[in-house]
């Protein structure tokens, strides 16, 4: 047990859309992470997706559906199965949740490694 500090841990790292786990809870890694720009579009098919914006604001692009703009202090939650794509024109900072191995982009192949910080 131990109290995670998410401004030190952010403040580690400066790359965007690379994130790093900074605690775990049952099966689920909480991870810090950097946006700014687009990140593609993609779904996960087994698990919701978790974003709350620390600081600054991201839009989360649903497909076939209004963007929704998030500011620092909101929370968005991407139901499985629905593709999507945050975004963000300033950098932003973000916690994100997610099953312990979950790919960010949703595969494998192209996902980023999540190392532990």
């Amino acid at each position: 047990m131990k109290t995670v500090n998410l401004a030190e841990k952010l403040a580690q790292f400066t790359t965007h859309w690379d994130p790093h786990v900074v605690a775990q809870y049952n099966d689920n890694d909480v991870m810090v992470v950097r946006f700014a720009g687009e990140f593609p579009y993609h779904l996960h098919e087994e698990t919701d997706d978790f974003f709350l914006v620390l600081e600054g604001e991201m839009v989360m692009d649903i497909e076939g559906a209004p963007s929704h703009p998030v500011r620092a202090g909101e929370l968005f939650i991407v139901p499985k199965g629905v593709t999507h794509r945050p975004r963000a024109e300033a950098e932003c900072k973000v916690l994100l949740i997610e099953p312990k191995g979950e790919p960010n982009t949703g595969d494998p192949a192209t996902a980023a490694a999540k190392p532990h910080i």
